[in-house]
């Protein structure tokens, strides 16, 4: 790619595995979901925005549907943590495989 050709990345976005410890149950459209992935995109002005998701309690794959995470010191570190981490797997990027 030519140097004067500006590369413009729109989203970055990672999905983190949440450790059973901090998982929650939440509910919509009277179904309760076992909430167990967090979505975590770095925003263009280099803020993080976070949402959950997971699984019915009751069974089967239900829909996907976001919900927003809880203001919980834990949870905010592991969002934390693992944009840092989600950078330095970037930043050691090999390239295309």
């Amino acid at each position: 790619m030519s140097s004067d050709v500006a590369v413009d990345v729109s989203a970055l976005a990672i999905n983190v595995t949440i450790p059973e410890a901090l998982r929650w149950t939440d509910t919509r459209r009277g179904e309760e979901f076992l909430l167990t992935t967090l979505n975590v995109r770095l925003l263009r002005d280099g803020h993080l925005a976070a949402k959950a998701y997971g699984r019915p309690t009751a069974g089967g794959r239900g829909t996907y549907v976001s919900f927003p995470v809880p203001d919980r010191e834990e949870l905010a570190a592991l969002v934390a943590e693992a944009a840092a981490r989600a950078g330095e797997l970037w930043t050691a990027h090999r390239g295309l495989g």
